[in-house]
């Protein structure tokens, strides 16, 4: 028997009020907002205050997508982080508390950037298996707390943000259902994007973690051209399952990573440029957060309406990388 399909019936985005230019970047590295511009589509980013944490974010944004969905109700919270408030335990409990969803079930999923997409095949299949009716699918991630402040090559990349969605359970032909999902990893390449410290690897030698160790490291032109050829390919296979032509994508989001990538992406599937939602040069990249931050915003702003062919797809550490489709309801955006 086939369950009932995830139905995306609310959204929410929030990013943290402290903002950071790339003036700000130039004053004390050697940098420049050209050189940022040309490289990464970046002006600015949402960073932190001392003392926010993951689940401050995650709160605002699950708020705003309960108030979207005109329902404060949910059976089960999937939260898909890099940056949990600790090891343990998991983040999501908290959150689930936090906003006043009392003891439903909570967990957090670790995809680095591709999290949300991993996140939102878990909360379809919880809801696929009849285990939830409504799902609360947070991504959030406080990134800046893992870059290194002084590597240029990062810390101008990455933020702050939160982006979260409430899926219900329906049937698979309604607007907001959650079309055909493809995801893929390469544990193989797993030493291009990562933190080499703080994990039971690092633990067990009985060391501590060699100077930098600690912080976010990235292979930048092995990961871009993974990235792009990842994100090529899971995106066709996406619309082919889901039974479109390039052609009738109307609107193509994609992880905020660098607006390099997004191109060359857009480009090799034939998505013209006006199609191509975008909001990386207000943001950066904000880990698992980019896709439903770029979603809530651009419907917030008329970018994204009701009726229209969606094409998501995201890359991130793993190597991980997913897509799938849906067609945009008729939702308020927060």
């Amino acid at each position: 028997m086939t369950g009932p399909a995830a139905v995306l019936t609310g959204i929410g985005g929030y990013v943290p009020p402290n903002l950071v230019t790339n003036e700000d970047f130039a004053r004390r590295l050697d940098t420049s907002d050209a050189w940022i511009r040309s490289r990464t589509g970046i002006a600015r980013r949402h960073v932190i205050e001392p003392g926010t944490a993951t689940s401050d974010l995650a709160v605002e944004a699950g708020t705003r997508a309960l108030k979207s969905a005109g329902d404060d109700r949910a059976d089960a919270l999937v939260l898909a982080t890099t940056t949990p408030d600790q090891p343990c335990p998991a983040t999501a409990p908290q959150v689930a508390s936090r906003l006043g969803l009392g003891r439903i079930a909570a967990f957090d999923v670790s995809a680095v950037c591709s999290g949300f997409l991993y996140g939102l095949a878990t909360a379809t299949g919880l809801i696929a298996a009849r285990v939830a009716e409504r799902v609360l699918l947070v991504a959030a991630d406080a990134f800046t707390t893992i870059i290194d402040p002084e590597d240029r090559t990062t810390a101008v990349i990455f933020a702050d943000g939160a982006g979260a969605v409430v899926l219900r359970a329906g049937a698979v032909d309604e607007p907001g259902a959650v079309g055909p999902l493809v995801l893929g990893s390469d544990g193989e390449l797993s030493h291009l994007i990562e933190v080499p410290g703080g994990g039971s690897r690092q633990r067990s030698t009985g060391l501590p973690p060699r100077p930098g160790d600690q912080y976010f490291r990235m292979l930048g032109r092995d990961t871009y051209r993974h990235a792009v050829e990842r994100m090529t390919a899971v995106s066709g296979e996406a619309v082919e399952r889901a039974g479109w032509r390039p052609a009738e994508v109307d609107r193509f989001a994609a992880h905020q990573a660098n607006a390099r990538i997004l191109d060359s992406v857009g480009e090799r599937l034939g998505v013209p440029a006006e199609r191509r939602l975008s909001n990386i040069e207000r943001v950066g990249n904000t880990g698992a957060a980019s896709l439903p931050l770029l979603l809530a915003q651009s419907a917030a702003e008329g970018r994204l309406a009701a009726g229209q062919r969606v094409l998501l797809t995201a890359f991130g550490g793993g190597l991980s990388w997913g897509a799938g489709t849906l067609v945009w309801p008729s939702v308020e955006a927060l």
